[in-house]
């Protein structure tokens, strides 16, 4: 009897362990199924749709939305934080998708990993060049408090944070329009209906 409960609590650790996908690894894997989907012999729409579905199964957009806001998050009601989330995924999703879907059967080669702290490892991949594009150094911060969940926070591109260089664009919006969150809502409106 005892070897029978052992072997049951054995293997109920077990599926926690093999859930669990190392960063390098969930990163290969998401650049091979966007570039599976940019082959595609579809329309730019149809391409999009399927883009954002990926990103929402891997990108931590809440986590990029509200770093993006940056100090003004510390000001905002239940209401305007809610708001704010829903406007930012359509926002993110969009730009995310219609930039992506303008490359076709785009090579991402992961080289290596560097683990930060529990939290972050950064991932090393290379955008592989074509006669059409030189090669693009892309560096993925990933989040990997939950092993079994790894998201990806930020994409940094030749050094440039995509998250920080959003974050920037936003206080901009905020700060020209003396810190009013709806001139930052309007905005992410208009970009999302266009």
């Amino acid at each position: 009897m005892k070897k029978i409960l052992i072997i049951l609590l054995l293997l109920s650790l077990k599926p926690n362990y093999v859930l669990s996908i190392e960063p390098d690894v969930f990163v290969q894997s998401t650049v091979n199924r966007a570039s599976q989907i940019l082959s595609k012999n579809i329309s730019k729409e149809e391409k999009m749709n399927e883009l954002k579905s990926i990103a929402k199964e891997t990108v931590d957009i809440i986590g990029v939305g509200l770093y993006s806001l940056g100090a003004a998050r510390k000001n905002l009601n239940d209401n305007q934080k809610n708001k704010y989330i829903k406007l930012f995924e359509a926002y993110f999703l969009k730009s995310f998708s219609s930039r992506l879907a303008e490359y076709t059967n785009p090579e991402i080669v992961v080289k290596d990993k560097k683990i930060l702290n529990k939290n972050y490892t950064i991932v090393n991949s290379l955008l592989v060049e074509t006669p059409e594009r030189p090669e693009v150094k892309i560096d993925w911060r990933v989040y990997t408090k939950d092993p079994n969940n790894p998201l990806i926070r930020d994409l940094i591109i030749e050094g440039l944070s995509l998250a920080r260089t959003q974050k920037e664009e936003f206080s901009s919006i905020l700060s020209s329009n003396d810190g009013n969150i709806e001139s930052l809502f309007k905005t992410l409106e208009q970009f999302s209906k266009n």
